[in-house]
């Protein structure tokens, strides 16, 4: 899978360990049903380099949780381009975490740990600056699996698409439950790609209650 020009601007000194990540997801990413055989042709431009550019919003040196990993986007992405980053991959289903778990030991990333779990099941036991996430639910619902896992002042990045204005709209009596100090539509990377990336960019007011078991800005919520 031989990389795009603007994936080697954005990659840069990591392209190797990303080229390396795009021949895995379209081998044994399509054999083992993590991706499908037709976004093979579009793996760099869809799916790495769209979530490469969330990186432009994560705070450096940042503790994060990524929920609903999958096949790795965008938590295995923005581990090979940002070192810095201590990634928590929050995968439920066993077939993904072995996935996972595999392209942590292959690409040698030290700044990865695989969590099998769901989301609601693991509040409490994290306080993490940034939770990301990419197609795994409308915003009212993922708002509610994601603010109990941050800190006071973290962040909830989650990518969207062409519905992120409605989704964030139809998410307002969800996050003002959860007292957040502000919600907003951002895109990134403007110059990089086109259309640039959207993004929904939630900032915790406080710790979010924890349920009983059993960078340019469009508009947005206060």
């Amino acid at each position: 899978m031989p990389a795009p020009t603007e994936a080697r601007e954005i990659f840069d000194g990591v392209l190797a360990t990303a080229e390396q990540y795009a021949e895995f997801l379209a081998d044994a990413g399509v054999q083992r049903g993590l991706i499908g055989p037709r976004e093979i042709d579009r793996l760099w431009e869809r799916h790495l380099i769209n979530c490469a550019v969330l990186s432009e919003a994560v705070p450096k040196d940042a503790q994060v949780v990524d929920i609903g990993s999958g096949a790795g986007l965008p938590g295995l992405v923005l581990a090979i381009i940002r070192p810095d980053l201590h990634i928590t991959l929050l995968e439920p289903l066993l077939r993904r975490t072995k996935f996972l778990d595999e392209c942590v030991e292959m690409l040698g990333l030290k700044n990865v740990e695989v969590r099998r779990a769901r989301a609601e099941e693991v509040a409490g036991e994290f306080s993490v600056d940034v939770v990301t996430a990419r197609a795994v639910a409308p915003l009212d619902r993922l708002a509610g699996w994601a603010l109990p896992l941050l800190r006071p002042g973290g962040e909830l990045l989650a990518l969207k698409g062409e519905r992120a204005a409605g989704e964030l709209a139809d998410a307002g009596p969800v996050l003002k439950r959860f007292g957040v100090r502000k919600a907003e539509l951002l895109q990134v990377g403007q110059g990089k790609v086109d259309p640039p990336t959207t993004i929904v960019r939630v900032v915790a007011e406080r710790a979010a209650p924890r349920k009983s078991r059993g960078s340019k800005r469009r508009k947005g919520f206060r």
